[in-house]
């Protein structure tokens, strides 16, 4: 099966609003999102600088990883949102599929 990521960038609303960004973030949105056809994981990261978004990518498996994001959005409307995300500029979002890989098991002996 396909496998790929969806690449989300965001922002909380402010420096004061960044624990209730990140807590909201946790516990509900990734709950969401995670129950999702299609969805099989998701990972946050932080810049290591402290500066500019953070990204979290959604690891998918389907057939068409496009009707994913199609049900992603559609779902949307049925997600609980928090006023500690910054919702003045769309988050970037991107959907990738998997074209190879590497790990310590594929290495030469």
């Amino acid at each position: 099966m396909p496998q790929g990521v969806f690449y989300v960038e965001s922002m909380p609303a402010s420096a004061e609003r960044e624990a209730d960004f990140h807590d909201w973030y946790q516990n509900t949105h990734l709950p969401e999102m995670a129950a999702l056809p299609g969805v099989v994981s998701a990972r946050r990261f932080a810049p290591t600088n402290g500066k500019g978004p953070f990204v979290t990518l959604y690891e998918l498996e389907a057939d068409d990883l496009d009707a994913i994001i199609a049900h992603v959005r559609e779902a949307a409307a049925g997600f609980t949102m928090s006023d500690a995300v910054d919702m003045t500029v769309n988050p970037r979002m991107r959907v990738l599929r998997l074209i190879g890989e590497h790990g310590p098991s594929d290495a030469q002996a």
